[in-house]
């Protein structure tokens, strides 16, 4: 049985546990369609793997959205205390990814399609923006609420830019890219001090520390589509995604024996990201080196793809996701 027909199997009673992190699965599935489609731009991946990738991440998406959407109509209290949970409220912006995402994909195939996507996915993703806000203003938050997921609905905003070229004015994606780039800096900090000055993360936790490398990574590709150079602060960018790619290998250690959870799918979408950005750096430079890390990464990629995927299947399989945590 494929993931999609298993989570077509979902019990209603295990529906009101249906958890918001579930999107995270489609921004990772679909950052690897987008990985396959810039292979086959620039180093001759096969197109129909492009394809069927793409649309796999669509359905996804369309089969999660649709039992997300059933949840806020049977269960709207449980719905609530998603929205107002210091960590799970961040995960709601992944729903304007993954549109922003599949916008990418679709780009060069269904303009039309891309359009609609892009233009739901940032005005969504503007809400979740400033909902996401006024709630860290509103409420008394602990440092120990604070972890790399917090990224998501702020500095996600950088990824408006990649979608949104050619569809709307320029001056409209640089307010979306500011807010990601400065964003991203304070919160670093914020996190950076957590993760010295206090205690560990929780076990599920731990795969989050990927999502360090998304921002840089992702910011580099969108500073390059808005400006078409490769000057001296995309290279920052870069490089610091790089960095912290190398840092979160570096710490293997931590990983390899975490329990299974949701969250594991922080490892997809961020190897995606600094894969998609050392294919764009090849792209510009031709240094081999670049091609060379861009077959590195994809693979990675895919195995941690494939690895989560089955990971998720055999859990579902044991009913321990949708469950009470």
């Amino acid at each position: 049985m494929s993931q999609t027909e298993h989570i077509k199997s979902i019990p209603s009673d295990r529906l009101q546990f249906f958890p918001i992190m579930m999107f995270a699965i489609v921004m990772g599935f679909t950052g690897l369609s987008i990985v396959f489609h810039k292979m086959h731009e620039v180093l001759y991946f096969p197109t129909i793997i492009v394809e069927i990738f793409g649309y796999i991440s669509l359905g996804l998406f369309l089969v999660i959205l649709f039992f997300y959407v059933k949840k806020i109509i049977t269960y709207k209290e449980e719905v609530k205390k998603e929205m107002t949970h210091p960590v799970r409220v961040n995960f709601f912006a992944a729903i304007s990814i993954s549109l922003l995402l599949l916008s990418i994909f679709f780009r060069h195939s269904i303009s039309e399609l891309s359009n609609v996507l892009f233009v739901a996915g940032a005005l969504l993703h503007f809400f979740f923006t400033f909902y996401t806000i006024k709630y860290w203003i509103n409420n008394n938050l602990e440092i120990h609420h604070s972890n790399p997921a917090w990224f998501i609905p702020i500095v996600g905003n950088i990824i408006v830019p990649i979608a949104g070229k050619g569809f709307v004015s320029d001056s409209v994606l640089y307010f979306f890219f500011s807010i990601g780039i400065f964003f991203w800096i304070i919160l670093f900090a914020i996190i950076l001090n957590r993760i010295i000055f206090h205690k560990q993360f929780a076990p599920k936790f731990m795969p989050t520390l990927f999502i360090l490398i998304a921002p840089p990574a992702i910011g580099f590709v969108a500073y390059i589509k808005l400006t078409s150079s490769l000057d001296f602060f995309a290279h920052i960018l870069y490089s610091l995604a790089l960095f912290f790619t190398i840092l979160v290998f570096v710490m293997y250690k931590n990983y390899i024996n975490i329990k299974f959870f949701i969250s594991w799918w922080a490892f997809t979408f961020p190897m995606a990201a600094i894969s998609i950005a050392t294919i764009l750096m090849y792209q510009l430079t031709h240094e081999n080196i670049y091609a060379i890390l861009s077959y590195i990464f994809m693979v990675i990629t895919i195995f941690v793809v494939f690895l989560v995927a089955k990971e998720t299947i055999v859990h579902m399989f044991k009913k321990e996701i949708c469950i009470m945590e």
